[in-house]
């Protein structure tokens, strides 16, 4: 008998209709199986498996095949036409991202619930979807709208110093634990070509946004933006501002006035570490899917920027424990501002 070591134990679908014909024929399963070079006990299986009542036909045959090799394989979790994907699409539609998702039905369901999903398998969902119009929806939801998940590239920094800085590297040890709040990080995403901005500062405690409304014709200059800030700052309540932490950005030259009217402590990052003030940067990645890069900012009032950090600050992020910033924030205000109360009373 044939060695049999170095051969597969299924039947191809050519072996099929020449065991068919050999059934037809009367012959015995080894006779069969020295015919097609395979075990007796593997054709055997075949007959077994995959005849029916009227005996073994090679169409019939396959097709319980295939039909058993389907229902072996566990269920997509986001199967195109289950539950669960029109779940994650709907929350894609509401700029959730794929994290957000994943997260928040970890809080509403158990573990190995069939209604969690990792944020893996949504990214490999989106982008195994074929080419085509739900393909396109479902990329332009991300925050990074790319046809491929790519790593970002880092620039080069051809701005001047800032006189008088304060390097991140003497902020008091405090703002790095995060155990306090009123320390704030801040930045500016701009527009198309450069010629708007919108001011965007986060507290680091409890990843609360403010969207600041630039309103000079320079938006990114140095007056425009120590106005700006000046006027969002002071709307903060006093016990919650103490530090303002941000890159080394040009218009941050009058940091020292900005200091003056506020009474908040402005230090400055390493040249290209964005990770120092991390939280700035991954809310600014939430902010572009409401302002992307190519839009004219110029033309967004302060309200509907308003309405816009509303929008996020009620999401639900993992670092707060699944809790939105703002929960936290307001809990945040009340307990620091619970001992001057009582002292004033």
């Amino acid at each position: 008998m044939p060695s049999t070591s170095t051969k597969t134990y299924h039947l191809q679908p050519e072996d099929r209709l020449t065991l068919a014909s050999l059934r037809q024929q009367g012959l015995g399963v080894r006779a069969m199986a020295r015919v097609l070079g395979r075990s007796p006990s593997t054709v055997n299986r075949e007959l077994q498996r995959n005849a029916d009542s009227s005996g073994y036909a090679n169409v019939t045959a396959r097709t319980r095949c295939r039909q058993r090799r389907l229902a072996a394989r566990p269920a997509r979790k986001l199967d195109p036409e289950g539950v669960m994907f029109g779940v994650v699409r709907q929350c894609l539609g509401w700029r959730w991202s794929p994290e957000q998702i994943a997260l928040t039905l970890a809080s509403i369901y158990p573990k190995g619930h069939p209604y969690r999903v990792s944020h893996e398998t949504i990214y490999n969902c989106i982008y195994a979807q074929p080419v085509g119009e739900l393909k396109r929806e479902l990329v332009a939801c991300l925050r990074q709208v790319h046809n491929q998940r790519t790593p970002r590239s880092k620039g080069q920094d051809r701005r001047g110093q800032i006189a008088d800085m304060l390097s991140i590297h003497v902020r008091p040890p405090e703002v790095e634990d995060r155990q306090f709040p009123g320390h704030w990080e801040g930045g500016l995403i701009k527009g198309q070509a450069n010629a708007s901005a919108v001011g965007t500062l986060v507290e680091r405690t409890s990843r609360l946004l403010m969207l600041v409304k630039l309103h000079q014709s320079k938006p990114a200059s140095a007056a425009s933006v120590l106005q700006a800030f000046t006027d969002k700052l002071r709307s903060i309540a006093q016990p919650m501002r103490k530090t303002l932490t941000y890159d080394q950005g040009r218009e941050m030259a009058r940091h020292k006035e900005l200091t003056a009217n506020t009474g908040v402590a402005v230090y400055f990052c390493d040249p290209h570490s964005p990770w120092q003030r991390g939280s700035n940067e991954n809310v600014n990645g939430l902010v572009r899917q409401y302002l992307p890069k190519c839009t004219d900012l110029s033309g967004y009032s302060q309200e509907q920027l308003d309405a816009i950090a509303d929008e996020i600050n009620n999401r639900s992020r993992k670092g707060l424990g699944v809790r939105t910033p703002l929960a936290v924030y307001r809990q945040l205000l009340i307990t620091h501002s619970e001992p001057q109360s009582n002292t004033v009373h």
